[in-house]
């Protein structure tokens, strides 16, 4: 996996699933599934490791096309949520999507959706565009799996207290974060954060 892969994926989430579904529907959540990720409404959106796949059925192969001709492509207008946050993928309609390790990233965060549907029992895990990672919040603490980035450079999962905690569990500034690849069990890291976390 590249950070030009992270990039690639970031600014799909953002730029042709979040962006078009805010337009359309007026939520920015995207979630986890059909071998990939998704959007959670109006256009029904879906990014594999090898394509965008419409609704409809019609698929898009992402292999050396555009941000923007895979948009075209797939019949939205390209571009992120606007006046919604001050950062996000730092992609471009331009950018060519790069591929190389991309199913890394999509397994790990299956891997992290099923493990924090275990975890919280009724609260759907987002996976939001601006930071491209997925969670959820329980009892003031966050969950979740980021695709990578400044902290760790490939797939980690956290979890994230709202009030800073103390101890041999939290590893880094804003809570305890660990590769995916280094966790066998994600639940009970989880639930090992959430038993930290209350204690």
């Amino acid at each position: 996996m590249t950070n030009l892969t992270r990039r690639s994926l970031h600014g799909l989430a953002e730029l042709v699933l979040a962006g078009p579904q805010y337009r359309s529907s007026g939520t920015i959540r995207l979630g986890v599934g059909g071998g990939g990720f998704r959007t959670v409404a109006a256009p029904e959106l879906t990014v594999t490791a090898d394509a965008l796949v419409r609704g409809d059925g019609h698929r898009v192969d992402l292999a050396g096309r555009t941000l923007g001709e895979v948009a075209a492509a797939a019949g939205v207008a390209i571009g992120a949520p606007e006046n919604l946050y001050p950062d996000g993928s730092g992609a471009a309609a331009e950018d060519v999507v790069v591929l190389d390790g991309a199913a890394q990233i999509l397994e790990a965060f299956a891997a992290g959706d099923a493990a924090l549907r275990a975890l919280s029992g009724d609260v759907e895990p987002v996976l939001w565009p601006e930071h491209f990672d997925l969670g959820i919040s329980l009892d003031e603490v966050n969950y979740g799996v980021s695709a990578g980035d400044s902290t760790i450079d490939e797939p980690y999962a956290y979890v994230g207290p709202w009030k800073a905690r103390t101890g041999d569990f939290w590893n880094v500034s804003f809570g305890a974060a660990h590769p995916v690849r280094a966790l066998p069990d994600l639940l009970a890291f989880f639930e090992e954060g959430r038993r930290t976390a209350a204690s």
